[in-house]
């Protein structure tokens, strides 16, 4: 079966189902069987999907047509996989909730969660993306606000503050070229035909692109970032730092550019800056990190500000890396927080300096976070190092100058990271890890899943590549920049 619209109405409806569930048991078994359902169903579209061109599964409803408004979906080879990687993700993210006593309202947030994305990544109409957008931001406020750490009302304010604004930007765009579409209609294929002027193209740049570059989150609009990932709960927090920055990105590949390019042009390369920017001062910011939750928020703000870069250069080895390194970025950084959450449960605190030695007792543990680092780092045959090398070419055909200070972003994780697993693993044992227990149950699960995506995608990243590289080329022919 490959109906698209079938695979947003699951989560939906075990959301629904879930919400009602009181026993933590049932919820967790309940959660995770839909999350299989979801990841089960999204095989027939990678098997029946051609590497094409194309706009692929297509759906149209007539939502409200007096307002030319209709929930139109379909898949190409960017959206899907990033379908892939939603689906793929929140199974092993429900399973890594799984030493925590969530009940079912817990869960249903991240399903509706699940929908708002897989809604973002598929919509073709506007209005639909918009709904998506907003529907992905309410769950992911509640996990954090009721399941967050001591200062989450303050943190949780800040973040909804800022993406809010973001989203309220975007909305005055879209209503804006709804209006100028002979049609009516608020359809991506009917903005893209739209010839705007100069100016008005400008200021639709900079209404999308706040919007994005709050989500992603792009230096300097990143400040909510750290904070909320610190505070949020382990699961709110990948499903922030795994799934939803891609938005972001993905607005910026299928929204922003096509739509504006004559504003990408005046403007793209003062973004581009920005991202390089980012690169370097989240990194400086990572190795000065004694927390190792916030250290690895920082790491996350360093990779996107490179992915967002790849974006901004127009080229196709620049967004064939994007786009993998998206899958990447979201499979490893998985793994790292799910490795702090272990250690929070195991010694009650994310200070660095107050562990060491663990690998002793844990070698498991110790060998599978290693690899995770170093797919995380981009080392040869790891899932990190084909993103983060297509992500460098494509830059460094834009300019020399901004492929030197981008790829410092790995010499700068090798030094953070790497010390962080030092200070973890290594050294001497102290009192509280003398007795650090080593993976067990789900744990081993997760981080074996995390483990085989990283070694599997670093040896052969083909069929990941071919799925996109198509889709990316025609529409790098399609929307030429003025460099």
């Amino acid at each position: 079966m490959d109906n698209l619209f079938i695979l947003l109405l699951i989560p939906v409806l075990g959301a629904l189902v879930l919400a009602f569930v009181r026993q933590a048991r049932t919820a967790k078994q309940l959660a995770l069987l839909v999350s299989l359902l979801s990841l089960a169903l999204t095989i027939p579209f990678l098997v029946n999907f051609v590497p094409d061109a194309s706009m692929q599964f297509e759906q149209r409803f007539a939502w409200i047509p007096a307002l030319g408004i209709h929930f139109y979906i379909g898949i190409d080879g960017i959206s899907l996989p990033l379908v892939l990687l939603t689906n793929g993700l929140i199974p092993l993210i429900i399973l890594s909730a799984f030493s925590h006593d969530y009940k079912g309202g817990f869960y249903a947030l991240v399903l509706f969660m699940q929908a708002g994305l897989l809604l973002v990544f598929t919509a073709l109409d506007a209005f639909a993306f918009y709904v998506g957008w907003e529907v992905a931001l309410i769950p992911i406020y509640f996990i954090c606000a009721l399941w967050g750490g001591e200062n989450r009302i303050r943190v949780n304010l800040k973040f909804f503050i800022y993406t809010f604004f973001g989203s309220l930007l975007m909305l005055i765009a879209i209503i804006y070229l709804h209006v100028q579409v002979p049609s009516g209609d608020y359809e991506l294929s009917s903005f893209y035909q739209l010839a705007l002027d100069s100016g008005t193209q400008r200021w639709i740049f900079w209404a999308f692109f706040i919007a994005f570059a709050i989500k992603m989150p792009i230096f300097p609009f990143h400040t909510w970032q750290p904070d909320t990932y610190t505070e949020a709960p382990t699961a709110g927090t990948m499903l922030l730092a795994a799934i939803m920055l891609k938005m972001g990105v993905y607005g910026l590949i299928r929204w922003l550019i096509p739509i504006a390019p004559l504003g990408v042009a005046a403007y793209g390369q003062l973004a581009l800056v920005l991202c390089i920017i980012g690169v370097v001062y989240a990194s400086i910011i990572a190795f000065k990190q004694g927390d190792a939750k916030r250290l690895i928020a920082y790491s996350s703000i360093a990779h996107v500000g490179l992915i967002g870069a790849g974006v901004f250069v127009w080229n196709v080895q620049g967004l064939q890396g994007a786009i993998i390194q998206m899958i990447n970025h979201g499979i490893s950084v998985l793994g790292l927080f799910f490795v702090v959450d272990i250690l929070v449960r195991r010694l009650g605190t994310r200070d660095l300096a107050a562990m060491g030695g663990i690998a002793k007792s844990a070698p498991v543990l110790a060998i599978m976070f290693l690899t995770i680092v170093m797919g995380a780092i981009g080392l040869p045959l790891t899932n990190g190092f084909i993103g983060e090398f297509l992500l460098l070419m494509g830059i460094y055909q834009y300019g020399v100058w901004y492929a030197v200070f981008g790829g410092l972003t790995i010499i700068l994780a090798a030094v953070y990271l790497l010390r962080m697993y030092q200070k973890v693993m290594l050294g001497e044992v102290n009192a509280q890890t003398s007795n650090f227990a080593d993976l067990k149950g789900t744990e081993w699960v997760v981080l074996a899943v995390v483990v085989v995506l990283v070694v599997g995608i670093g040896v052969y990243p083909k069929p990941l590549l071919d799925i996109s590289e198509a889709a990316v080329t025609e529409l790098i022919d399609k929307v030429s920049l003025v460099k």
